[in-house]
């Protein structure tokens, strides 16, 4: 489907640019996935979907059928890449066992985590995205992450949503420069092992995705008609990819090099600030565009 089309199925501002955003494939899939987002509005409480068309309802049925699985598992605590250390990973629904196991895994836990609690105590959570934006060293930022994801999915808490403006451009390191696209080295040219240089572009990318989920939070936290799952199904995003994200900064660190070794873009933040202020934009071209 043509830029065109997908700018009219997204209702997009113009801001929005045609040619980046573009997704590929045929003109049904894209009308499809214009449909989908906007059938994801209406039904992100997880209550009955309020859809209105038969498209609607057909395209709901292209939802991943995973997700209120996702959405009710407990805690992720494999946040440390290991082989052959032992996993107390919270089993997922559906699993054999209902309650925590510990088995031959990759991964194992890290106590890292607790001391970041204290920064988050008193903060609503888009005031922790804010914060969590704002911060430049990616591994704190990442635990940051995890401690709000904990903190504000207890059984025992009820935090507030709130609301906050997040910064025009999150924290970074010094390192990576950031150049286009273009000029990012290959493998050849990276100086790095060819593992070491994919694990540097896999940490950039989880990186922009740890900040464009907490973006959605604090951007349209002023939404007063998205209800609190919303936010917090993102909340759970930006968790999912601050493990990965630790997991590649760990691997890079066995690996020899860092974060940083290599140049790298923002295409994934300009995309984001380029949706800032439209929720269905956002909900549909961020996906597009990572995935390009």
């Amino acid at each position: 489907v043509n830029g065109t089309i997908f700018c009219q199925q997204l209702q997009a501002p113009s801001m929005v640019s045609k040619a980046s955003l573009a997704p590929r494939g045929g003109g049904r899939g894209g009308r499809r996935r214009g449909v989908l987002a906007r059938a994801a509005l209406r039904s992100v409480n997880g209550t009955r979907p309020v859809v209105e068309s038969e498209a609607g309802r057909r395209a709901l049925k292209h939802t991943w059928p995973g997700f209120v699985d996702w959405r009710r598992a407990k805690p992720r605590i494999d946040v440390v890449w290991g082989a052959g250390k032992k996993s107390t990973t919270e089993p997922t629904p559906g699993s054999s066992s209902s309650s925590s196991s510990t088995s031959s895994s990759c991964f194992t836990e890290n106590h890292d985590d607790e001391d970041e609690g204290d920064k988050l105590d008193s903060l609503t959570l888009a005031e922790c995205g804010k914060l969590v934006l704002e911060t430049s060293d990616p591994k704190e930022k990442a635990l940051l992450t995890h401690q709000a994801y904990l903190r504000f999915t207890a059984a025992s808490r009820e935090g507030e949503v709130g609301v906050a403006r997040g910064p025009e451009e999150p924290g970074r390191p010094a390192l990576p420069k950031l150049v286009p696209p273009r000029d990012c080295p290959g493998p050849k040219q990276s100086g790095l092992s060819l593992s070491a240089y994919m694990i540097h572009n896999l940490a950039h990318i989880e990186l922009n995705a740890v900040d464009l989920a907490w973006d959605t939070v604090v951007s349209f936290s002023s939404n007063g008609d998205l209800p609190r799952e919303f936010f917090v199904d993102f909340l759970r995003v930006a968790d999912d990819e601050s493990r990965h994200l630790r997991w590649c900064l760990q691997r890079l660190k066995e690996l020899g090099a860092e974060y940083g070794d290599l140049p790298s873009h923002g295409l994934l933040w300009s995309a984001g600030a380029a949706t800032r202020h439209d929720l269905l934009a956002r909900l549909v071209a961020i996906p597009m565009v990572q995935v390009r």
